[in-house]
């Protein structure tokens, strides 16, 4: 909640700049308003905007909350409070129920196509800058399992960091005894002969990158008979209209950076009675 804090502060900071000029002129007494949904989708932001509702002292109740599905139309939430604060704080409000709603929402659409079988949807690092746990956590709210949150919880050798190594038995033996005991290593392949040298050098993951599914499938097969223990993920390029055809290969995760970098804002509006 400490990060929720900060977040929430910084973006007011950010919209108000120097005072909102507004605010020494405004009406006196006390209003109502209401925050009105005009699409459709899941809502998220409920985590943050009470946070910036008790900061900036308004009442904020909300009627729908986080992963709920929401209707064009549908009134999220009742405000009460000064004009002077209710205005002030809109725009910043609205931008985080609409960011976070939007990548819900597109969360969800991959998920729902994934409820019937046992393989897990990730989303990536491809986050906007300094904005990676908001957008993690609307990701959540849609459906999603979290990949790494950054470099420090999983040691990724992705395919630029594969061309600086020479012998992946021996790196990975070495980052054995220097990280967390608890940490994962995985290893980014592009191709079955790079996969089974990962599985042999000991890899806990096996990232199958842009990858057909046939040959996840054969991959599958031979972790299967002699790494069973290994878990395979499929990634790049993986949309809504083609994550259905990898649930029969033997993986058991599969990423999509778009649930984040690709999501529409929802769009809301906040309406005084």
């Amino acid at each position: 909640m400490v990060d929720i804090k900060k977040f929430v502060k910084n973006a007011i900071v950010e919209d108000n700049g120097r005072g909102d000029l507004f605010f020494d002129i405004a009406p006196k007494g006390r209003f109502k308003a209401r925050v009105v949904a005009k699409d459709d989708g899941i809502l998220a932001g409920v985590k943050y905007a009470r946070v910036l509702a008790k900061a900036e002292k308004f009442d904020c109740k909300f009627r729908l909350l986080d992963g709920d599905t929401i209707k064009k139309g549908d009134t999220i939430a009742t405000l009460e409070g000064k004009a002077s604060t209710l205005l002030s704080s809109e725009r910043t409000f609205l931008n985080m129920l609409q960011h976070a709603s939007g990548i819900a929402t597109e969360a969800s659409k991959y998920a729902k196509l994934l409820q019937n079988s046992d393989v897990v949807l990730l989303d990536t690092r491809k986050t906007r800058p300094l904005l990676r746990n908001f957008e993690k956590y609307a990701s959540r709210v849609g459906g999603a399992i979290n990949h790494r949150l950054g470099l420090d919880d999983c040691l990724m050798l992705k395919d630029t960091h594969l061309k600086t190594i020479s012998n992946l038995k021996k790196f990975i033996a070495k980052a054995r005894r220097r990280i967390s005991w608890v940490t994962k290593i995985e290893v980014e392949c592009e191709n079955y002969e790079q996969s089974l040298v990962a599985m042999e050098a000991g890899a806990d993951i096996i990232m199958c990158d842009n990858m057909t599914c046939e040959l996840i499938s054969k991959i599958a097969s031979y972790r299967d008979e002699n790494y069973p223990h290994m878990l395979l993920e499929a990634s790049g390029n993986i949309t809504l209209d083609t994550i259905a055809d990898y649930l029969d290969t033997g993986i058991d995760a599969v990423s999509s950076g778009s649930i984040i970098h690709h999501a529409v804002w929802l769009d809301f509006s906040m309406r005084f009675d």
